[in-house]
C-alpha cells in the first residue's frame, strides 16, 4: 500500500520544489547629494557630525515604507547596506563638506584642532510613502568647543520619489539629507563668521 502513494509523494515533493524561487536582497546605501562644485573659498573649519538617533522602526536593516495611515512594510528583501547610524553620520558629514567647502568635515572624531564645530542629529521621522515622497524630520544641534550656547534647529522635509521602487526612495531620502545638511551649513556658516 505505501509503495503506491511514493510516486504521488515524489510528485509533490518536486511540484513544490519547482515551485519555490528564491528572491536575492538588494542592498542600498544613502548618497551625498549636495553639489559637487564650490563657490565658497576654501575653509579650514573642523566639523564632526557626531551621534545621531533613528527611530526604533527603522533602526533595522530591512527598509521600512508606509502602507497606510497606520501600517508599515518591513522588506525582507530590501535591506540596508550599513545600519542608518552609521549612513546618515557619514552622508550629512560628506554634504558639509561641499556646503562648507572644507577638507575638515567627518563622521569620525578628529585631533588636531581645539576648534571643533560638534553636530548632533536626532532624526525624528525616517518615512517614506512609495510613488509619492519621503520625509525626513531632523532636530539637530551644533556645539563649538568653548563657545556659547549651541545653535539648534528643526528641519522637516517632504521629497517627492521619481517612481516607486526602492532606488528612487533611496535616492529622495540622500536629497532629503542634503537640504537638512544645507539647513546645519548655513547655521555654521553664519556662526563662524561673527
Amino acid at each position: 500500500m505505501r509503495r503506491q502513494y511514493l510516486p504521488l509523494v515524489v510528485t509533490l515533493a518536486a511540484a513544490t520544489l519547482v515551485g519555490c524561487t528564491t528572491q536575492n536582497a538588494s542592498f542600498y546605501t544613502l548618497s551625498q547629494e549636495a553639489p559637487g562644485e564650490n563657490a565658497r573659498p576654501v575653509t579650514q573649519l573642523t566639523v564632526v557630525v557626531g551621534s545621531v538617533t533613528v527611530p526604533e522602526l527603522v533602526d533595522r536593516p530591512q527598509i521600512v515604507v508606509s502602507t497606510g495611515a497606520n501600517q508599515v512594510h518591513i522588506d525582507e528583501f530590501a535591506r540596508w547596506a550599513e545600519p542608518l547610524k552609521r549612513q546618515i553620520p557619514r552622508v550629512v558629514a560628506g554634504d558639509l563638506a561641499q556646503i562648507l567647502n572644507s577638507a575638515r568635515v567627518s563622521a569620525s572624531p578628529m585631533a588636531g584642532d581645539a576648534t571643533v564645530w560638534r553636530v548632533r542629529l536626532d532624526v525624528q521621522r525616517f518615512d517614506a510613502a512609495p510613488g509619492d515622497a519621503v520625509t525626513v524630520d531632523v532636530v539637530w544641534s551644533v556645539s563649538v568647543t568653548g563657545k556659547g550656547s549651541p545653535l539648534s534647529g528643526r528641519t522637516t522635509v517632504r521629497e517627492p520619489c521619481a517612481s516607486a521602487d526602492y532606488d528612487a526612495l533611496v535616492a529622495a531620502w540622500s536629497k532629503a539629507l542634503a537640504i537638512v545638511s544645507g539647513e546645519i551649513g548655513a547655521a555654521i556658516s553664519t556662526a563662524s563668521a561673527s
